[in-house]
């Protein structure tokens, strides 16, 4: 490790020696000497402000202001005039005029953290200071010009956003000459323990008390842990434990109190531009994969139904109980019932029960036994949008699991039976 590098790690209080932390900082020194735009990318907690700290500071401008703003924590209606000023009367409440960050920051830096969180009308602004340092008060026809460097910093998948239409793409390009990465926590697992006793020595000191000390097996423990608050959910455990424990040596039992590792919970990541999406991320998808799941549903309690009323009879039926089945299996007014349909009324008083068609298979690609399934034909046929819905979610789920149909079952939330009912009925037989 080189000694500017160290001496970087030592100023700003970084601790760690993963690759990728180490090649973060670097870039930061690297480009801290040029006026080019900087985008840190990474999850919330990894410490991404010290990024722009350190450009700052290694830069022509470390003598000049360095103001940060945190976009997502300005309201919508006046972030324009925090960023760019207002003249006296230009809205409600203006009783006079204010210079914005980017005039007072002339000359220096200004990073803009949760840049994602911009409005799109605050974007049109942003992307004219990039392009030519100009920008205008609100309420004011007058162009001034401003010499600042833009760090910006955001946790959310940009190209997710520009797809969604929440940012612009051209702005991206002009934040994104240099692209910094921050990885999280949980993938510096060997740094996880120095990060641990170095909070431990600041808050033993701040607080006058003993220092926390974890045992061994409690180091294991807590570098297996995934931080889905990163640095910053770390510093806070080790602070809590300093102040509500009385016990300094940190075991796996108390620290399983804090941070269960059966209890994680779900997380999102910024996942790379080229990371193939979720077959089933879409919205359409998931409803059409709730319909189906419904249908099964409804299919399934008619089989049961069928099987009650065959194995007890149709003597004891009630009224309100044949009102009931011959809603559910009878066709609609005026349409024939279908040959398979089965149960039917004869003259609207004494049901007869029909046979269900019985259906077994063996397949030898699989490795699951024989079984019989009821095939059911429903009096109203099903959409031809629907079908072909479902018949892509099967394939895409065969194909994802290499024809693996009991993963595929799995995947699509439907029993092995019913999903070897629809290969058959979409002709998808490997």
């Amino acid at each position: 490790m080189s000694n500017e590098l160290q001496n970087i790690k030592n100023r700003f209080g970084i601790i760690g020696n993963f690759p990728a932390l180490n090649r973060a900082l670097e870039k930061s020194i690297q480009v801290a000497p040029t006026d080019i735009s900087v985008l840190v990318i990474g999850e919330s907690g990894v410490g991404k402000e010290f990024i722009p700290k350190i450009i700052h500071s290694e830069s022509k401008r470390k003598h000049q202001p360095y103001i940060v703003v945190n976009c997502g924590a300005i309201p919508e209606g006046t972030i324009d005039s925090e960023l760019f000023g207002h003249e006296k009367g230009a809205f409600t409440g203006a009783t006079g005029t204010r210079k914005g960050y980017f005039e007072v920051a002339d000359g220096g830096t200004i990073f803009l953290d949760e840049v994602g969180e911009l409005p799109l009308q605050t974007q049109v602004r942003l992307l004219r200071v990039l392009e030519s340092g100009e920008f205008m008060k609100v309420g004011s026809s007058q162009v001034q010009k401003t010499n600042v460097r833009i760090v910006a910093a955001t946790n959310v998948n940009m190209m997710k956003a520009i797809h969604d239409g929440r940012f612009r793409e051209d702005l991206f390009y002009r934040l994104n000459t240099v692209q910094i990465d921050m990885p999280p926590l949980r993938e510096r697992k060997g740094d996880i323990h120095l990060l641990f006793r170095k909070f431990a020595i600041d808050f033993a000191e701040k607080y006058r008390m003993p220092e926390l000390e974890l045992e061994p097996n409690a180091v294991h423990y807590v570098e297996n842990y995934t931080f889905p608050g990163n640095v910053r959910q770390l510093r806070n455990l080790v602070e809590q434990m300093t102040v509500v424990e009385r016990d300094r040596s940190v075991t796996v039992e108390k620290l399983s109190e804090y941070i269960p590792m059966e209890t994680h919970l779900p997380m999102v990541v910024n996942a790379p531009n080229n990371q193939k999406q979720n077959d089933f991320g879409s919205e359409r998808e998931i409803m059409y994969k709730i319909l189906f799941d419904m249908r099964n549903d409804i299919n399934d309690l008619k089989s049961l139904t069928s099987e009650l009323i065959k194995n007890r009879g149709t003597a004891d039926l009630s009224n309100q109980e044949k009102n009931l089945i011959s809603r559910i299996y009878t066709p609609e007014p005026q349409q024939a019932a279908p040959a398979s349909s089965l149960l039917y009324f004869e003259n609207n008083n004494n049901p007869t029960v029909q046979t269900p068609t019985i259906i077994s298979n063996t397949d030898n690609d699989d490795s699951y036994e024989d079984f019989e399934d009821i095939e059911i034909e429903e009096n109203k046929p099903e959409s031809l949008s629907l079908q072909n819905n479902e018949k892509d979610l099967i394939i895409k789920a065969l194909e994802k699991h290499k024809g693996r149909r009991n993963k595929a079952a799995d995947e699509l939330g439907i029993s092995q039976r019913t999903l070897y009912r629809k290969i058959k009925q979409y002709n998808l037989e490997d």
